[in-house]
Parts: structure tokens; sequence; C-alpha cells
């Protein structure tokens, strides 16, 4: 099988597409014919050695994909033939991965594969992170920082479709557009102070729950808007520097900072990924999930796909797609 092997930790230029022998599948595992991958920023880290993540090269690198089942273990709930998404910690940039059961879930019909590639990481981790990790209710308010990127549409979606109201927090006015299509209910241009204006368009009441995948200077300020008892959900670092957190801000509003890491999770909730999925498919259902898809590329074009996603060219999300393996 073809497959792009990471030799190096010198970021996208690191990849090198080579012939492979076929995963040799556990007892448990389901082997899955690769028919779309996700371009997503976990793999970017992963390429240039900043991820925690860290596998012994040369590897494999790849954590979403979608595509067929082509086998399954007996007494399986997967059979030959059954369309599927997937997370894996590894090993997804090929044509045939071998995948845990905790890490499946059938995708529905109305959806196409790289839809369902597109849905994994992102949309995934925002539900945990605003349903399960941030409690978030309907009729509460939502800021989502970064809302023009593949996090920040998810964050948009999911929180409109769990009921709250979502102010989203874009770098600039070509951003907002994206994420006013997104479904977002106002727009706020992060810039220095930006909190002053957050309060302006919440009357005052400030922000229940932010979705923080940026980090750096960026939380600092978000920790400003938020309303008493509002929860911050630590997300990721995408700005650049991991910030440091004022616990006395917390403690004058009655506040939390919240971790997310989803992927780490599955691990203790094998069924996580599952009762994610039925509240995802019901949103998709009623449109008002759907992934942003900036970009298709093919196989070839994976490591181009990655420095795009590093110059921030991609507004939403990019997948890569390859044909199906019975033809």
């Amino acid at each position: 099988m073809r497959a792009f092997q990471l030799t190096d930790h010198g970021g996208p230029d690191a990849l090198r597409l080579v012939e492979l022998p076929e995963p040799a599948p556990s007892d448990r595992d389901v082997l899955v014919d690769v028919q779309a991958i996700g371009v997503n920023f976990p793999d970017l880290l992963t390429t240039q050695g900043l991820h925690q993540h860290r596998p012994e090269l040369p590897f494999v690198p790849g954590c979403e994909i979608a595509g067929v089942v082509r086998a399954a273990p007996d007494g399986s709930r997967w059979r030959a033939g059954d369309r599927v998404a997937a997370f894996v910690w590894q090993g997804g940039y090929a044509e045939t991965v071998a995948v845990p059961p905790s890490g499946l879930v059938a995708v529905p019909d109305g959806q196409d594969l790289g839809t369902a590639a597109a849905m994994i990481v992102n949309y995934h981790t925002v539900h945990f992170g605003l349903a399960r990790r941030g409690g978030l209710a309907r009729g509460e308010r939502l800021l989502v920082l970064g809302a023009a990127g593949g996090i920040g549409t998810a964050g948009v979606q999911v929180g409109k479709g769990l009921g709250a109201t979502v102010l989203a927090g874009v770098a600039n006015e070509a951003q907002a557009a994206t994420a006013r299509a997104a479904g977002a209910d106002d727009v706020v241009v992060l810039e220095r102070g930006f909190a002053a204006r957050v309060r302006e368009l919440t009357a005052g009441a400030g922000i229940d729950v932010v979705l923080d995948p940026l980090g750096d200077w960026l939380f600092d300020e978000a920790v400003r808007t938020l309303a008493p008892e509002g929860r911050i959900l630590v997300v990721g670092f995408v700005a650049g520097q991991i910030p440091n957190l004022k616990v006395n801000r917390l403690l004058l509003r009655n506040a939390s900072a919240v971790g997310v890491a989803w992927g780490a999770f599955l691990d203790v909730d094998p069924t996580l990924i599952d009762s994610a999925a039925t509240s995802l498919d019901r949103m998709f259902a009623d449109g008002v999930v759907r992934p942003r898809i900036a970009a298709r590329h093919r196989f070839e074009e994976l490591p181009s796909a990655l420095h795009r996603l590093a110059r921030g060219e991609i507004a939403g999300k990019a997948v890569v797609e390859l044909p199906s393996r019975s033809g």
C-alpha cells in the first residue's frame, strides 16, 4: 500500500510517499480502506515533533480518516462494506488502516466520506468540550476564538446545535464572513482589549463559555469576558505561546478553566465517540452541522495541504481524498 512516512521532525517536507506492507490487525482491530483523510493541526505538530504524541521515527502519521471496512473480527458490530470514520493515534496517512473499535463511528446516509473525515477531530473535540467538559446549556452565551478555522467553525455549529447564542472571535473582517456562514449570531475582531467589545455585545452580562483553541495573549483577554460561573475551555495553543493563568481572576468571577483533550479521553471512556456521534448525526440531519470544506486534495498533495494549514490559508477544513480500492 502507499503511505506517507515521516522520516524526521522537519515538518511536512519530511513526509515521504513510500510503499509499505498493509497493517496486520490484532484480533480486535477493524481493517479500513481509506478514502478520505482530514488535514488537521495535531498532525502538523506531529510532523514538527511538537505534539505530545511522538512515536519512534520513521512512522506513518495521520489521525483522522474515513473509508470502507474491508474486514472485521468475528462478533464485531462492523461488517465488510460498512462506511466508517475513525480516529487513530498514527497510521492514517495510508491507503489501509487498522482501527481499534473504540475509534470507529458509522457514517450516516447522506454524508460523503470527505465530510465524515472532516468531522472526526474537530467536531468530536468541540462536542466533548462544550457538552461534557463545559456543560454548555441551552440559552447560554458562547464565545468561540479562532472562529474561521477548523475547530472554530465546528465550535460555532455545535454551539448552535446545543442551543447557545454564539459570538465568533475572528482575526479580521474577511474571516467574519466565514464565521457568519457557519452560523454565528455575532462577530468580534480579536484585537487587544476585545473583552470590552464583548461586554458591549452582551449588554454587560459577559460570556458563559469560551472555546479557546488559540492560547497566547488571547486566553488572558478571554478570561476577562467571563460571566459569573463562566468556563473557559483550553483546547490548544495555535496562536503560539502557552498562557499563564492568574487564578485570582477565576476567584473573583467564580469562574473555571477547563482542559479539553478529547483523544486522550477515548482511552478513559471507550463509548465517547459513539455517544457524541449520536448527537452530531442529529445536528447534521437538522442542517446545523455542515463542515466547511475549503479544499479537497489528492493523496499525493498531502504535504502541500499541511503547508497551507501552517500558513493559515485554509478557511475551515481541508481533506485529502483517495480513490476507492475496488476501482
